[in-house]
């Protein structure tokens, strides 16, 4: 399948675990359908506060960092806001808390489309995927279905946030190979991509060699995506639609 959505979607939003998560696994795609004219909002359950290997940098300080530069790539991206929930990274889990936090931010925002990371995608020969990113895809698909959607969950949200029910019906998991079902043709985006990954400086770095590497891995990345189905570049993603 390709191109899913019924049209445009009219707002997007995308929950991950860290900053640059989203920009890896769909800045293609959140750029084109910006581009389109679709309101598209990250949520970010982390601050990736534990994201550098030296001892000498305070996670606090990273923390803010790691802020700066992915409002400056959602920004590239063309999103309309960037929502930090500043869960500890690292240790985050699928909790009821998180869950709440992530009901309230898609009732304010009521996305059409919902994006998230996939929490079966667990290992593979060469790759153990972060703990981090399998949690926030529990709780986000937990978060859209059914609590967003159901009036007697989270009931202080109406109450007391005037935060009604909402029903998101269309979900991207961020899939590669078999698992993916969707593949959105990101040729006229890709540059954006890149563009919205250089901004996270403090994840891969600001050496003018790193970075024609990194821009030249991700070309090839989305190349071999979009290989078997006529696309230059394409992003993958398994696709969900709620009835």
């Amino acid at each position: 399948m390709v191109e899913s959505t019924n049209g445009n979607p009219k707002r997007v939003m995308i929950i991950v675990a860290h900053p640059d998560d989203a920009d890896f696994m769909a800045a293609g795609t959140l750029a084109k359908w910006a581009r389109q004219g679709s309101e598209v909002y990250y949520v970010l359950c982390t601050s990736g506060d534990k994201g550098t290997s030296d001892p000498e940098v305070r996670p606090q300080d990273l923390a803010v960092t790691r802020e700066k530069e992915q409002r400056t790539a959602a920004a590239v991206v063309g999103a309309k806001d960037v929502v930090f929930l500043r869960y500890p990274d690292g240790i985050l889990q699928n909790t009821l808390e998180l869950r709440k936090d992530l009901v309230r931010q898609i009732r304010r925002y009521k996305p059409d489309v919902l994006v998230c990371q996939d929490p079966t995608n667990r290992y593979s020969d060469n790759y153990i995927n972060h703990p981090d990113h399998r949690a926030a895809g529990d709780t986000a698909l937990d978060a859209v279905f059914p609590s967003a959607r159901d009036y007697h969950m989270f009931t202080e949200l109406v109450t007391e946030e005037g935060l009604m029910p909402h029903k998101t019906l269309e979900i991207y998991l961020g899939a590669q190979g078999a698992n993916a079902t969707v593949w959105v043709d990101i040729a006229d985006t890709i540059d954006v991509k890149v563009a919205a990954l250089r901004e996270h400086k403090s994840q891969v770095g600001e050496d003018p060699e790193r970075l024609q590497s990194l821009e030249a891995r991700i070309k090839e990345r989305s190349a071999e995506v979009g290989a078997a189905h006529a696309m230059t570049y394409a992003e993958s993603f398994r696709y969900i639609h709620l009835r």
